[in-house]
């Protein structure tokens, strides 16, 4: 449609964080990536949601502005394909609820910010579409053989720097001792790009504590082969984070335990 009538319309909108800059990717991540087992969007970025918001206007007194919100428009008629528009971000975090001074710090903390799931992304069901959508893995072997993988390049990363190291899986992943060192290491891995991992409210006691010396173990784009028995992986990127404490501004939480009120 053109402009003058876009502007007149209202939208929904994701609102999301870049946390990683553009790479080429090695591993199949998406879902219809996964079924075709081939590579479809081959570069990509690392991104973290941040907002759902809803009923957005797109005239000039709206969050985007008209630059945003007529590359929103014209990135309908390319296939979707996304325009770059120099914009400040700061009415769109006001929009969202999210208390955050962009000119100042440039980044939003992930506990100040509601987030949203892979279901609110996805389109209605159609039995001829493919399903869409970024999301935990659902095949527990192949989430399996992602935690295996990386885990086994972790155990050699330390054994090259002179580590013995011995699996546990719990309370934590990896304990390694050098002389008269130690380090315990907690280990995650995906097929997608290294913005956020999950941990249990137990792995983040543990980093936390003063007497623990942890380090954080990320293995990102990890290529997984599941025509084979024992689905093949190889490759991944890896981040490495030395004696790590998750700070409360990085943690989101995704559930709570609710005590219901005396009967």
């Amino acid at each position: 449609m053109q402009f003058d009538v876009w502007k007149t319309r209202r939208i929904s909108l994701f609102l999301f964080e870049v946390r990683e800059r553009f790479y080429e990717a090695e591993a199949p991540h998406w879902p219809d990536e996964e079924a075709e087992n081939a590579i479809k969007y081959p570069v990509r970025f690392g991104i973290e949601p941040l907002a759902l918001l809803r009923d957005v206007r797109l005239d000039e007194d709206g969050p985007l502005g008209i630059a945003a919100s007529n590359a929103i428009r014209v990135s309908g008629t390319q296939r979707g394909m996304g325009n770059l528009i120099d914009m400040d971000p700061q009415p769109l975090l006001d929009a969202a609820g999210i208390p955050a001074s962009w000119s100042e710090h440039q980044t939003v903390a992930l506990n100040r910010t509601l987030g949203f799931t892979a279901e609110h992304v996805k389109p209605p069901k159609s039995p001829n579409r493919p399903p869409k959508g970024a999301g935990f893995v659902s095949d527990p072997k192949k989430r399996k053989a992602i935690e295996l993988h990386a885990e086994d390049m972790a155990v050699a990363h330390y054994e090259r720097e002179g580590w013995t190291v011995e699996r546990l899986g719990k309370p934590y992943d990896l304990h390694c001792t050098r002389g008269g060192e130690e380090r315990r290491v907690e280990v995650k891995g995906t097929t997608g790009a290294a913005t956020s991992v999950d941990l249990t409210i137990n792995e983040v006691v543990h980093a936390r504590d003063p007497q623990n010396t942890v380090d954080l173990f990320v293995v990102s784009d990890i290529k997984v082969d599941v025509r084979t028995d024992s689905y093949t992986t190889s490759g991944g990127r890896v981040l490495h984070l030395h004696d790590w404490a998750p700070a409360e501004e990085d943690l989101r939480p995704r559930a709570f335990e609710y005590r219901l009120p005396l009967a």
